[in-house]
């Protein structure tokens, strides 16, 4: 028994890649496939060399030639190799040879697995620094279906042996965490990086299925890769569902609205229906090859520091519920957000958002680690010919309606504001409900809070009840009884 001394702290120790991957080899009930395709068999390596791999592997194999690839796990429509749909059909090729080629009266205690994974590293000239799918399919029953699951990685390492070797370690994580942690999905998350750094990859979209994660919500799983600095941005469709944003945005058209949504109100929707209609009027821009984004940064999701995966999990329902795709992002300044967007489309991008908002972009505080300082987030900004739709905003105090033509910047920012505003750069949203320009979130949300009624008005048809309903944002039918 190890000494402990008095004063010492507990430390999570990191198990190597070579201890993950004698636990899993020294089980005598996993059983398993390794297809591993771009990068040579890295994370089946780590398993021969571990000893025991003879209880653990059943096959492994790796089908580089396109035409034997095409032969055994089909032909993709788009003739790409590196895409989730050619990883599932990996997992779903080798899940049945080995059930197929495996008798259960021979195998009755084996827990089968497949590992697969589809990349492609840094290209000779160090363009691309490469990137790919990986995935595991397994059962910890027998008699149990299987779970699943899927994540996109982006190398950050500019040597191709230096990026297999990371991917090796990667998926010797994957797969010590399905068996060991899947009743933990959060841990299991941050242990894809054990024994890696941030700097040798990136995760950008996992998502968990099947019956060992039938509760998993993989909106929050979303939120936590950029949480845990994973990524910087992810996305979730209506379904709740992972998407992975370089599929989304590539070569797409793209209206971005930065949000609170807490909760999503009738301005909200308002902004979002009249500049998708101004986005859709503008020229080169085809509805049929449009993002809308519903976009909140992780400052918006923090409170005192911490962000509340409730509160987050009550937004994205309501957004969910009206069919958005939704963007968390790490990027508090706009020119990050342009920026991210830019690596995907050269076509053509938009924000909507409101005055008080758009007044805040001129405070130079935010670009103070530029060198260039807000002439360089500026240039960044607008560089791509970029255009703001500005929706108003009505003075509490006074009533008077602010828009472009009479908001108010630092003395210092007015020159710049004028170049922006004559040069088409930034147009007032137009034809909007003057009635709900007073209408705020947090005033929704305190109404809410307070037990107020009256609050149903100010949000989009539907939301409300969902609200009520789902018991979002602390609503309790027993407050408004007992206020009443």
């Amino acid at each position: 028994m190890a000494l402990i001394l008095k004063g010492d702290r507990e430390i999570n120790e990191v198990k190597s890649s070579k201890a993950k991957a004698l636990k899993v080899n020294l089980n005598k009930h996993t059983y398993g496939t390794f297809a591993e395709i771009g990068a040579g068999q890295e994370t089946v390596r780590h398993f021969f060399r571990a000893g025991g791999a003879s209880g653990t592997i059943a096959k492994a194999m790796s089908a580089y030639d396109k035409d034997f690839s095409d032969a055994i796990y089909g032909v993709e429509e788009d003739g790409r190799y590196v895409t989730e749909n050619r990883l599932k059909k990996m997992l779903t090729y080798e899940v049945e040879i080995i059930e197929d080629r495996l008798s259960r009266k021979t195998h009755p205690n084996n827990i089968f697995f497949t590992y697969a994974n589809t990349v492609t590293t840094i290209d000779f000239v160090k363009k691309f620094k490469g990137h790919g799918w990986v995935g595991i399919r397994f059962q910890l029953s027998p008699l149990e279906d299987y779970s699943e699951i899927i994540l996109h990685i982006r190398f950050k390492e500019t040597d191709a042996k230096l990026q297999q070797e990371t991917l090796g370690v990667l998926g010797v994580n994957l797969i010590y965490g399905a068996f060991y942690l899947n009743d933990k999905p959060k841990e299991l998350l941050k242990s894809l990086y054990d024994n890696l750094h941030e700097v040798q990859l990136e995760i950008d979209m996992i998502n968990f299925s099947g019956p060992r994660f039938s509760y998993v919500d993989n909106r929050l799983m979303s939120l936590l890769l950029v949480k845990n600095g994973m990524t910087n941005a992810v996305m979730f469709g209506p379904d709740g569902n992972n998407l992975l944003p370089a599929q989304q945005l590539y070569k797409a058209n793209i209206l971005a609205l930065r949000g609170s949504f807490r909760p999503v109100t009738k301005v909200n929707m308002d902004m979002f229906k009249l500049a998708e209609q101004m986005f859709l009027n503008e020229s080169k821009v085809k509805a049929e090859n449009t993002k809308i984004i519903f976009e909140i940064t992780l400052t918006n999701l923090s409170s005192d520091g911490e962000i509340d995966e409730r509160d987050f999990l009550d937004r994205a329902e309501l957004l969910c519920s009206l069919g958005q795709n939704v963007m968390i992002t790490n990027y508090q300044e706009y020119y990050k957000l342009v920026e991210y967007f830019s690596e995907f489309t050269k076509e053509r991008i938009a924000l909507a958002m409101g005055v008080q908002s758009f007044v805040q972009i001129f405070n130079e505080k935010y670009y103070r680690n530029l060198s260039g300082g807000i002439l360089e987030a500026f240039g960044k900004l607008f560089f791509k010919d970029l255009k703001v739709y500005l929706y108003p905003l009505k003075d509490e105090r006074t009533g008077e309606i602010k828009t472009s033509e009479n908001l108010k910047v630092h003395p210092r920012m007015k020159e710049l504001y004028k170049f922006f505003k004559y040069n088409g750069k930034v147009i007032d949203i137009k034809d909007f409900d003057p009635e709900i320009l007073d209408v705020f979130s947090r005033k929704v949300l305190d109404m809410i809070a307070n037990g107020e009624h009256g609050w149903e008005e100010m949000l989009p048809v539907g939301i409300a009840e969902t609200i009520k309903s789902e018991r979002l944002f602390g609503y309790s039918k027993r407050k408004f009884l007992k206020k009443n």
